[in-house]
């Protein structure tokens, strides 16, 4: 009860209860695939009310009732060509829109920045080769630690912290098994493939949180990986990595120290505390 009268940060973006459209956008690829997406929806709702439309005079026009004597028309020419010209027509159009779109999120030249993220089962690893190189693992906050304002099943205990108003190249592949680095508010939905690197890009346009997930299966602990970017401003982001690269630098010795987690899977596990 406490967390649900608890309010968000003002641009707190994650799924919501009965939610059935996108996320509000915060990147200039989102816009713009919002956009597509809204103009798209129209043609494909016009062409569902007019199958629906030919089907319903169909049914009733050419009825066994109407029609005792059915017609031996075998083939029309105009409808013929309307039925193959008219398709073609509309996929050009969706095409025309699509495919700049496409070819913009495959941009990742003039990069302010580049992110490395790594999949694993279940979690995921963090890398700044433009700050040091350092790196941090990222695993699920369980129920029992969740803090006011941190949804449940979305919240990490390490945030992705990246800049605002950065172009931000993002480097994915994964440790084991496919992954796939999924951030909707920033258009981003990238493959993790082992021994493969992909990549994509997105420019965050306001400070805040942003949330995602893992969207493929892989394995018991599919539904435990969280993707959680703190957007800050450059001065603050700039603060932070200096901070970052003194707890971080020592990666060996970061997870030295750091609490064992062991991710969830089939068997339930919960985590431990080292030794």
């Amino acid at each position: 009860m406490l967390f649900a009268l608890m309010p968000l940060p003002a641009t707190a973006q994650q799924p919501q209860p009965w939610q059935l459209g996108f996320q509000e956008p915060h990147s200039p690829i989102m816009a713009q695939m919002d956009s597509f997406h809204d103009f798209l929806l129209w043609i494909i709702f016009a062409i569902s009310i007019f199958v629906l439309a030919l089907l319903l005079y169909t049914i009733i026009r050419f009825r066994e009732k109407a029609n005792p004597n059915p017609t031996k028309t075998t083939h029309n020419t105009l409808i013929e060509i309307l039925w193959t010209v008219i398709p073609v027509v509309i996929l050009f159009v969706i095409g025309f829109f699509s495919l700049p779109l496409l070819y913009a999120t495959d941009d990742v030249t003039d990069a302010d920045l580049t992110i490395k993220v790594i999949g694993r089962q279940w979690y995921w690893s963090y890398e700044y080769p433009d700050h040091g190189d350092f790196t941090f693992d990222a695993f699920i906050v369980e129920d029992e630690d969740l803090k006011p304002g941190q949804p449940r099943l979305l919240a990490a205990d390490e945030n992705l912290v990246l800049p605002v108003g950065k172009k931000i190249r993002v480097l994915v592949t994964s440790s084991d098994v496919l992954h796939a680095f999924a951030m909707p508010a920033l258009g981003a939905k990238v493959d993790a493939v082992p021994g493969r690197t992909n990549e994509t890009w997105f420019l965050i346009d306001e400070p805040g949180m942003y949330y995602g997930q893992c969207s493929e299966l892989c394995g018991g602990g599919h539904a435990f990986m969280p993707l959680a970017i703190e957007a800050l401003p450059e001065a603050e982001f700039n603060d932070w990595v200096a901070k970052a690269q003194v707890r971080f630098g020592d990666s060996d010795g970061y997870r030295m120290n750091r609490p064992i987690q062991i991710t969830r899977n089939d068997a339930g596990a919960v985590p431990a505390t080292a030794q």
